[in-house]
């Protein structure tokens, strides 16, 4: 019952049609469908499964902190300790070997140094992204965001999915054209 308080969680991003914003439950199923749907993208050898485990988890220590907008960078450095109490605050709550292994699968995430995480991560990333992209730059454009801002946060998703973020990224250049970034 304590993972239903991630439906409590709102985050900065608008449902696409323009609704309400959604809530970190709601963007880790996203998250854990695009795993599924983009495997033809993930590098060689990933584990989609284990990607998909980590999309299920990821966020559930927003729960005990909140979320932070990708784009403060401070905020993100001062919530990182506050986070790593949270996940053994929450994944303890578990059995002692489901909390190991789902304290694990969060601390890889974290990490991100192997191909799961990477990927994940530049998932997690994406998500977001294209949902501006769909949404007239909502969260942008009220959170004042610059395309030099969402490039820079993201470099890693090129790294990780060049073909993919070729695409987006002239996408994002557009999307400053048009007002949606400064």
């Amino acid at each position: 019952m304590e993972l239903d308080a991630l439906k409590r969680v709102t985050r900065r991003t608008r449902l696409l049609n323009h609704g309400r914003h959604e809530n970190s439950a709601e963007h880790s199923w996203h998250f854990a469908m695009a795993a599924m749907s983009l495997a033809p993208w993930a590098p060689e050898g990933t584990t989609i499964s284990r990607v998909i485990e980590m999309a299920l988890v990821h966020d559930i220590v927003e729960i005990d902190v909140g979320d932070v907008l990708v784009y403060d960078l401070a905020g993100r450095a001062a919530v990182a300790e506050r986070e790593a109490a949270a996940a053994r605050r929450i994944f303890g709550l578990l059995p002692a070997a489901q909390s190991a292994r789902f304290l694990a699968l969060w601390e890889e995430y974290e990490a991100g140094t192997t191909a799961e995480a990477r990927f994940a991560g530049a998932l997690d990333r994406l998500l977001p992204v294209i949902q501006n992209l769909h949404n007239e730059g909502q969260s942008w454009r009220e959170n004042d965001i610059a395309l030099e801002q969402v490039l820079s946060r993201n470099a890693h998703v090129a790294q990780t999915l060049p073909a993919l973020w070729d695409y987006v990224e002239q996408q994002l250049y557009s999307a400053r054209d048009q007002g949606w970034l400064r």
